[in-house]
């Protein structure tokens, strides 16, 4: 699988080279060249962050399309739990999911059953010190991205576990095909994903070597077909019963919600791109104590608030906490039969996204000339550069991606000791 496959894409057409995605990137990846923006696939951790500032919609999260389900000979649909904060007036998640099964899921399996299963794990594996305190969760791929990336000196800390999106999947996979006797390869499983990250985390996923889902929708897509097929009206006595977790697994939609259900105190949680990297910095200067978890997550209010879901994310925060009344604590545990399942197979490691050189001599050389070249640069972070920084710029000169004289104080600087010359020139033509 490539690794450096991505959900968020760039439409040029749409793009007028504000500027504006450059300097919101969390790792740096966009940088504007010839008047469009380019995205670096090294870089980008599909957080969504562009798609989100972007005026102009020129960026944008591929996603599975609905008739890609004509492929499989069954169905299964895993909702995240920030589906359910997308309605209004919602009492009961059974509902929604008889909505998804009739828009062409055979059966649906809801994404907080295998949150209830990890959060039961990392209950287990806090109270047997089994893990390096403070433990970073591992639920939000875009986060996990970002430690490896910039901070890897915190890899030790992240939560070896799978997201609850795979745990999902593996378990409604095995279960239809022994239950209905379809062959696994048959059996097909769509997450109905809140973001970008979680769709580049099946079609590259993070802990393992295959991911169990075959595919990712986005709540967007799917919301329009799956609000008309709701029956809101329906009598609840005669709704087929599929739902089979509680308020443990759906709070999970919800920043903060993850770690209430793993510890019962002595947890941070924090949400938006700009927070994580602030704790993540901070943590990694020891400048946090007391705090044996940490629930870390891109989008602002947790996953429902994805960039490709549709409602306010503080309003579907408060309809997932209305709709926790209704529900029963959990309906899912760990079981020893499930650490296959569970437990990742691969070790997370540093993925360096600029090597200068090869040669370690020439290295040494080139950071020199970015340290040299920083110190004529404004450090104003102005961005008309088509670099997000001027330490970013600086790089990308040395690296030959672009001339110095992009820097309009630098070319600035160049005009008027041309025009100076000139004008020297003319006075000395004068003289004669």
């Amino acid at each position: 699988m490539n690794v450096f496959f991505h959900s968020v894409a760039l439409e040029k057409e749409k793009c007028i080279g504000c500027t504006t995605c450059i300097k919101r990137c969390p790792t740096e990846a966009i940088r504007v060249r010839n008047g469009k923006a380019q995205i670096s696939a090294a870089r980008c951790i599909d957080c969504g962050e562009c798609i989100r500032v972007c005026s102009k919609g020129a960026k944008r999260a591929h996603s599975t399309r609905l008739s890609a389900l004509e492929n499989w000979e069954y169905k299964v649909a895993i909702p995240a739990p920030a589906l359910f904060g997308q309605f209004n007036h919602l009492d009961d998640i059974d509902i929604v999911l008889n909505g998804l099964k009739k828009i062409g899921f055979n059966d649906v399996y809801e994404v907080s059953r295998g949150a209830e299963v990890v959060t039961d794990v990392t209950r287990r594996m806090l109270a047997e010190n089994k893990l390096k305190l403070p433990v970073i969760s591992s639920a939000c791929p875009a986060v996990v991205r970002l430690i490896r990336q910039r901070f890897p000196g915190l890899i030790d800390h992240v939560l070896p576990i799978k997201a609850p999106m795979e745990v999902t999947a593996r378990i409604a996979k095995t279960e239809c095909s022994e239950k209905y006797g379809v062959p696994m390869e048959k059996v097909g499983v769509f997450f109905i994903t809140p973001c970008p990250a979680k769709v580049t985390d099946f079609a590259a996923p993070i802990g393992s070597a295959r991911s169990w889902v075959d595919g990712a929708i986005s709540i967007a897509k799917i919301y329009p077909k799956l609000s008309e097929a709701m029956d809101k009206e329906v009598d609840l006595r005669h709704l087929e019963r599929i739902a089979k977790s509680g308020m443990t697994g759906v709070r999970w939609a919800t920043s903060g919600g993850e770690s209430k259900a793993a510890v019962e105190d002595r947890y941070l949680a924090a949400d938006g791109i700009e927070n994580v990297i602030n704790v993540l910095e901070q943590l990694e200067d020891e400048r946090i104590q007391d705090v044996d978890f940490i629930e870390l997550n891109a989008c602002n209010g947790g996953c429902v608030g994805g960039v490709l879901c549709v409602e306010n994310p503080y309003i579907a925060k408060a309809r997932i906490q209305r709709l926790n009344k209704f529900l029963p604590p959990s309906c899912n545990h760990y079981e020893t039969s499930m650490n296959q399942m569970i437990n990742w197979t691969q070790e997370l490691e540093y993925t360096p996204v600029m090597q200068l050189s090869e040669d370690l001599e020439q290295a040494i050389s080139m950071m020199d000339e970015i340290e040299e070249l920083r110190t004529r640069l404004p450090g104003i972070d102005c961005g008309s550069c088509g670099s997000p920084t001027c330490k970013a710029f600086a790089e990308d000169v040395v690296m030959g991606k672009v001339n110095e004289s992009e820097c309009i104080f630098i070319l600035k600087n160049k005009v008027k000791k041309a025009a100076k010359a000139l004008s020297q020139l003319g006075v000395e033509d004068d003289s004669n």
